[in-house]
């Protein structure tokens, strides 16, 4: 009788704490949110999860502001860049089915695609280290084709003739181009089209029943709109054929559907355990450096926190989702304003659900900032610069006539900019005066100093 009593007191007491942890989440997440969006601007859709089971789900500004419809919870939006994690997960599927080998050629199932004198496997594309150009990085010739309707093939042919920025293997440049070709390489294996094998084979078996593929011409129920901001208003996005996007980023759906797939790819229903934890492994280039990524996901660990994560941003949204494994806690953030500072939101809003800060800056003393300040030059951009700048005793970097964003260190040369978590940077002297620094982010990029 006793240790049955005692049992329930603990029991009691563990429900008692858990609920008051959740309630100053409620109470941090409202006052973090409400006063970033306000009723009649864009806004965003957050859930928090913790050990399975949702602690916090609400939405905040408007889905409509034409209308003056208020966001909710279960509005769906378009997810962009997330899109690229159900691609990889159907190719690791059809490779668990063995219709497809990770090691096989870009050219087994596209013969027409120049393999340019190297091999570019289904892996390379998965992991973006291809080397194909980027097709939403490229100046066409012709105007507005984002507004124009394409067959896969179509597009496809459109970049397929660039040449390859690096010998596959060797670097990570993220690239869409790599996640449209997986779209058409699963219909080519599976004999569907890339949609119909999403829909039957990852969305229908776990009840993704919120879950949508972007199409301008049906009615979509919840569907919110997406905005840009010109100056201080707001505007319409400007029509972009859903065409463009497809396996690449393509989806549209809301949080709790996120969250069901999060959910439904660790039950192993449609992926088994060995495969997702492929997924979930960040891959090595040719000379052994990790590059972060592994099939469809990012792969990081921010001030000793792992995370698995992937964006996504397209005009009029932008798109989070997290999973941090160690405190088995997801968190997942859609938003219909193209313009927000995502990573300053994401960022806030796990450390208040972590209780843990995911940047810690390193106190340089002020006279050892002086070398690093000057106007700073992209080696393959010479249009582009940042200028990095000591106010208070902190570096910040002028990356716009607008926009400042303080440094943080880890050590006496190696930085990050406040709240981006994926970039990693670092300062390099010669002969005892700075000459750069190096950024890694979605690749690497050398920053000359000019000035």
């Amino acid at each position: 009788m006793y240790k049955s009593i005692a049992s329930l007191l603990i029991c009691l007491f563990t429900v008692s704490a858990s609920f008051g942890q959740d309630k100053r989440i409620e109470t941090k997440l409202d006052s973090l949110l409400t006063k970033q969006f306000k009723p009649a601007e864009p806004g965003c859709a957050v859930l928090v999860a913790k050990h399975g089971q949702i602690i916090y789900k609400k939405a905040f500004g408007s889905a409509n502001l034409e209308l003056n419809v208020p966001l909710k919870p279960d509005m769906v939006f378009n997810l962009a860049s997330i899109t690229k994690q159900f691609t990889a997960v159907a190719i690791l599927q059809l490779v668990a089915q063995g219709k497809i080998s990770l090691q096989d050629s870009l050219q087994k199932f596209i013969p027409d695609f120049p393999s340019k004198g190297h091999i570019i496997t289904i892996e390379n594309l998965l992991t973006h280290t291809s080397g194909i150009k980027d097709y939403m990085q490229i100046d066409y010739r012709n105007l507005n084709m984002e507004r124009w309707d394409f067959s896969p093939k179509q597009l496809i042919d459109s970049f397929k003739n660039y040449a390859l920025d690096f010998e596959p293997g060797t670097k990570f440049s993220y690239s869409n181009s790599g996640y449209y070709l997986l779209g058409y390489i699963t219909q080519k294996a599976s004999g569907k089209r890339y949609q119909s094998y999403i829909q039957d084979n990852l969305l229908k078996p776990l009840g993704l029943t919120r879950s949508y593929f972007d199409s301008a011409n049906i009615i979509i129920p919840g569907r919110v709109n997406g905005y840009r901001k010109d100056g201080s208003s707001f505007r319409n996005v400007d029509y972009w054929s859903p065409t463009i996007e497809y396996a690449a980023g393509g989806l549209i759906s809301n949080v709790e559907d996120l969250f069901r797939w999060h959910v439904g790819l660790y039950s192993y229903k449609i992926l088994k355990k060995e495969m997702l934890k492929k997924a979930f492994t960040p891959y090595h280039l040719k000379d052994g450096t990790t590059t972060g990524y592994g099939y469809g996901w990012f792969v990081r660990t921010s001030n000793g926190v792992k995370s698995i994560e992937h964006g996504g941003g397209m005009p009029g949204f932008l798109t989070n989702e997290i999973y941090y494994p160690d405190s088995d806690t997801y968190i997942a953030v859609l938003c219909n304003n193209g313009t927000v500072s995502m990573n300053d939101l994401t960022v806030n809003i796990a450390q208040i659900v972590l209780d843990k800060r995911l940047q810690e800056n390193l106190h340089v003393a002020p006279n050892e900032l002086d070398k690093y300040v000057g106007v700073y030059q992209l080696s393959i951009d010479k249009n582009r610069t940042i200028t990095i700048l000591k106010e208070n005793g902190h570096l910040i970097a002028k990356v716009s006539e607008t926009e400042t964003i303080p440094l943080v260190f880890q050590s006496p040369t190696k930085f990050q900019f406040k709240n981006m978590l994926d970039a990693h940077c670092e300062f390099v002297t010669e002969d005892g005066k700075v000459t750069k620094f190096n950024v890694s982010q979605h690749g690497h990029y050398e920053w000359i100093k000019i000035k």
